[in-house]
């Protein structure tokens, strides 16, 4: 991994542990474990920084939608539903800090991730177009809504609840038939 890589990363961390006050150049030095400065060589201005996270949070996430590319498109529903559930559940597990940054960029400067997020909305409507399912672009906007719904509650009020990907499954299921 190259170093603007891992101070991207870093800020994510950041991000995740402690806000967008926590953000700074000397904060992503440390917690890369970087030499004092380096973040600000790569990334001059906050802004630049933000934007690195950002840019970063997407990669990562393609990454992850990515890891199952080999795999058939879902062919119906079930295994839509099934592929989401699993997304889900590995979003407040072990990828919990990326969706803990998701939320901080997103309410802190939405605008930062209007891109992304039209970019991700092209990608499930086309898994849900691809699944056989009518209304894509009103389907994929209700799964994108319930899935963030989910993710902010598992995060919060649910963090002592282990994810219940079966119930998830017959959830997203309803919003597909």
């Amino acid at each position: 991994m190259d170093r603007r890589t891992l101070v991207a990363d870093a800020a994510l961390d950041v991000v995740a542990a402690h806000g967008m006050k926590g953000l700074t150049h000397r904060a992503v030095d440390a917690a890369s474990g970087s030499p004092a400065g380096t973040t600000s060589n790569y990334f001059r201005t906050r802004a630049a920084l933000v934007a690195a996270a950002v840019d970063r949070l997407e990669q990562r996430d393609l990454e992850l939608w990515s890891a199952g590319a080999d795999a058939p498109p879902p062919a119906d529903a079930g295994a839509l539903a099934d592929r989401l559930a699993t997304y889900l559940a590995a979003f407040v597990a072990e990828q919990a800090d990326l969706t803990r940054a998701r939320f901080v960029l997103s309410l802190t400067d939405p605008e930062t991730v209007v891109g992304g997020h039209r970019r991700f909305m092209g990608v499930a409507r086309a898994m849900v177009e691809a699944a056989g399912i009518d209304d894509a672009e009103e389907r994929s906007r209700w799964l994108a809504d319930y899935s963030d719904g989910v993710l902010l509650h598992q995060l919060t009020a649910r963090h002592d609840e282990p994810v219940d990907v079966a119930s998830h499954r017959r959830a997203i299921r309803r919003l597909l038939d």
